[in-house]
């Protein structure tokens, strides 16, 4: 019995700290969130990434209209994203639902309701940037990425496809399509031809 606690601790401890050593860098969280930017942008963004314990916090503050999430450590493959600041609440409920357990029909169901009774705010014409791929397009120790694909979203929340004369699937890769047609989440979907 004691063998298997020991074991069990042992198993805990290692898992923590492979935890916080699977961190990259402060400097390399910034150097790949920011490759979601144009490069005009990229200086004065702000930064949301992860402490060496792998917590969620503010690497950097920002002096500009723009915010940019490193990949996170936790989830297979890389991603990293940068938004137009107005959508930070937006994207926080998300990421505060997402914490509690709440699926993705979970989130978009609390978030639409919040939205249409006033209590959460989304934007009109707000963007979004993700560039993302495999794991392996992105280099942990140096920050370098490679071969990800980068789309581009605009958030214009119940736009139809009447209003907008948007097909609702993409006519051709890289040709503008609306997604989530008639809700808090209806954006425009731009998402080039992939590179891998």
């Amino acid at each position: 019995m004691k063998s298997i606690t020991f074991f069990a601790a042992w198993l805990f401890i290692f898992s923590i700290s492979f935890a916080q050593t699977n961190v990259p860098s402060k400097d390399v969280q910034i150097k790949s969130a920011v490759m979601a930017a144009q490069e005009d942008m990229r200086d004065g963004a702000m930064i949301y990434g992860y402490s060496e314990k792998g917590e969620f916090i503010v690497l950097r503050k920002g002096s500009n209209d723009l915010v940019c999430l490193a990949d996170d450590p936790n989830q297979k493959g890389f991603n990293v994203a940068c938004y137009f600041k107005d959508l930070d609440s937006f994207m926080a409920r998300g990421r505060e639902l997402r914490k509690e357990g709440k699926d993705f029909k979970e989130v978009f169901d609390i978030r639409e309701n919040e939205v249409k009774s006033g209590k959460l705010k989304i934007p009109q014409n707000a963007s979004l940037f993700v560039l993302s791929g495999s794991d392996e397009v992105f280099n942990t120790q140096t920050g370098e990425v490679t071969g990800a694909n980068l789309r581009s979203v605009v958030y214009i929340p119940y736009a139809t496809s009447k209003t907008t004369g948007l097909p609702l699937k993409p006519a051709a890769p890289g040709m503008p399509w609306l997604m989530d047609p008639g809700t808090h989440r209806a954006h425009i979907m731009i998402t080039p031809p992939s590179k891998n």
